[in-house]
């Protein structure tokens, strides 16, 4: 039954893209259901619809407890989180009500859980499939490994990654199949077309309670900050529009086609002052209150999400009348009620009956067996994959103290992103930037670990999350730089402060590049140009050089401070590998490995 809802639904979608393409010219017959009068329709007691809402689960769909504030200043916090106390809150609020939808604001995936993100964040979809989410708005982390991850998760494709670690089977035996719901956002377009690249808009028809429908006309968005801030990595053929207009283009081009009713789903964010309530509205500031004074008047409610606050506005629109702007936290805490009441003859929404509420998750119910049983299943996958074999040392791999020295965990790590760079790609060389790595991989077997053996790499020694400070697990990006850059990109290494302290942090080279230092020579030209040598070949300043590194090193958002020079960096694309798994993948491919020499940055000998 779910397969054929979602049949229809890409159904509406495949009609609100070739709309949104301009397939559809203008003049021509609409769809009769988009145009035609509500269906048995008839005046009176006005058409409930009741919106329920989660944003930034991020897979966030096992075991969790954390904390909300109170729904009011002052009132004592709440304990909150867990996937299973989520569905049974949203079955509890489901019940009776003749129109739910069920939807998300995005970032849905790209979870730090383990049992989630192990797996690619596949069985965060099949909880949501289990819930009967019906549609998600494209999110910023929903395109953290590319356009193709996205398409992977939504449609089920198996032909994503090179080494073929994707399309693992669920809970019921089933390969994974991708979601039973769709993803959304008319500001996700092809830079070269500005086309999007998902539907922009669909339409959900609700019973009117006399044997005929009214349609309620959702418009998605996805936070332009991706192209300006790169929060998260957006590949080369894509742009972000901004959100209010693209949110007024398409809601104009719903009352064309005859719905009043109209939502917006937009994965940016709005906040409120510190100490207000989950369910308040204090102060309220942000792109999206902000967004708020430009998004058209018949647009009726706004769900937002992104900043992970909790808060729960009715702000006037253009035209003076009040309508919901909401966001209900992150990773489960909270989820929101909007519930709307249509007029049965127009299917305009009263905006005067328009309540919307923030739940909390609370663990105050019965945990929802379904969902247990899911969870409870990815754990012990979890378990198992943990132990897998992932490669073999000869020797411990460490890092220096502080990052203050070449190191042979560093250099293993730069050595891993140029073979993964290379494996879907072209790079000359790579680095591997201070800081992202949190523990070192050793040679002796952990005595409490049976499944361990000396010089046995477990997965759990090097997965995602587990061996990187990136969190999420930041993909591999390559891009163009030129020797000059490249000498700038070393200097970075020595930082001076404003009183004249100068910390050294250092880069690791992959062990194709080797270079002399002076640290006699002033910061800023302690790197002899003349020594680099990259394949055995010098360094020339003006010849350019593809380099591989993570992709948060190349926007100034979230780059390593004070490591620039890539920045600018011509021609990016993104490899299909990130930081954990490129050094997974090298170790298997490698091993055994030995510990490499630390001779890639040699100081020149003091006078």
């Amino acid at each position: 039954m779910r397969d054929s809802a979602r049949l229809l639904r890409r159904g509406r979608a495949a009609l609100a893209a070739a709309v949104a393409a301009g397939l559809l010219l203008a003049g021509a017959a609409a769809p009769p259901a988009a145009l035609a009068s509500p269906a048995g329709a008839r005046p009176g007691t006005p058409v409930p619809v009741q919106l329920l809402s989660i944003t930034d689960l991020h897979g966030y769909f096992g075991d969790y407890t954390t904390t909300v504030p109170g729904a009011r200043a002052g009132e004592p916090a709440r304990q909150v989180g867990g996937g299973a106390y989520l569905t049974t809150h949203l079955k509890q609020r489901q019940a009776g009500q003749r129109n739910s939808i069920l939807f998300s604001a995005g970032d849905d995936f790209s979870g730090w859980p383990n049992e989630t993100g192990w797996f690619w964040n596949e069985p965060t979809i099949e909880y949501l499939n289990s819930v009967g989410l019906e549609f998600s708005t494209v999110g910023n982390h929903e395109m953290d490994r590319g356009y193709e991850f996205l398409r992977h998760m939504d449609d089920g494709t198996c032909r994503w990654r090179p080494d073929n670690d994707i399309c693992f089977t669920d809970s019921t035996g089933r390969r994974f199949h991708g979601a039973d719901y769709d993803y959304y956002s008319g500001s996700l377009v092809d830079d070269r077309n500005g086309k999007p690249k998902m539907p922009p808009y669909h339409v959900e028809y609700v019973s009117d309670g006399h044997g005929g429908r009214l349609p309620v006309g959702f418009v998605h968005a996805t936070t332009k900050l991706m192209s300006e801030e790169q929060m998260s990595y957006t590949p080369e053929g894509f742009d972000f529009l901004d959100e209010a207009d693209t949110v007024n283009k398409y809601a104009a081009e719903l009352r064309r086609q005859g719905v009043k009713a109209i939502v917006a789903v937009i994965h940016e964010g709005f906040s409120q002052e510190a100490g207000a309530g989950y369910d308040e509205c204090v102060n309220p500031f942000g792109p999206m209150y902000d967004a708020n004074a430009r998004i058209s008047a018949d647009v009726d409610a706004i769900v937002t999400g992104h900043w992970h606050a909790l808060v729960n506005c009715m702000l006037p629109d253009p035209a003076g009348n009040p309508r919901p702007v909401v966001e209900a936290a992150n990773h489960g805490r909270l989820f929101n009620e909007i519930n709307l009441q249509l007029d049965p003859r127009t299917g305009e929404v009263l905006r005067d009956r328009t309540t919307s509420v923030n739940h909390a998750n609370t663990q105050d119910v019965t945990p929802d067996p379904e969902t247990l049983r899911i969870a409870d299943y990815w754990r012990a996958e979890l378990a198992k994959r943990s132990n897998l074999p992932a490669g073999r040392v000869t020797g411990d791999l460490t890092r220096a103290p502080g990052d203050s020295a070449e190191s042979t965990m560093y250099n293993v790590t730069a050595d891993a992103f140029l073979w993964a760079a290379n494996k879907d790609g072209k790079a000359d060389l790579a680095v591997a930037m201070p800081g992202i790595l949190r523990r070192d991989v050793k040679y002796a077997a952990d005595p409490a670990n049976p499944a361990d053996a000396p010089g046995q790499v477990l997965f759990s020694e090097i997965a995602l999350g587990t061996v990187y400070d990136t969190g999420i697990g930041v993909g591999l990006v390559r891009g163009d730089v030129t020797g000059a850059q490249l000498d700038k990109l070393l200097e970075s290494q020595w930082q001076q402060a404003a009183d004249g302290t100068v910390t050294y942090r250092q880069m690791a080279v992959s062990g194709n590049v080797t270079y002399r230092y002076d640290l006699s020579r002033p910061v800023g030209d302690r790197v002899d140009p003349g020594s680099v040598r990259i394949g055995g070949k010098p360094l020339k300043s003006r010849s350019t050089y593809r380099i591989a590194t993570l992709a948060n090193n190349f926007f100034a958002k979230n780059a390593t401070p004070g490591f620039t020079a890539l920045f600018d960096a011509g021609k990016q694309d993104r490899s299909l590998y990130n930081g954990g798994d490129a050094l997974w993948r090298y170790l298997e491919k490698a091993s055994p490995v030995r510990p490499p020499a630390l001779n890639r940055a040699t100081p020149v000998p003091s006078s």
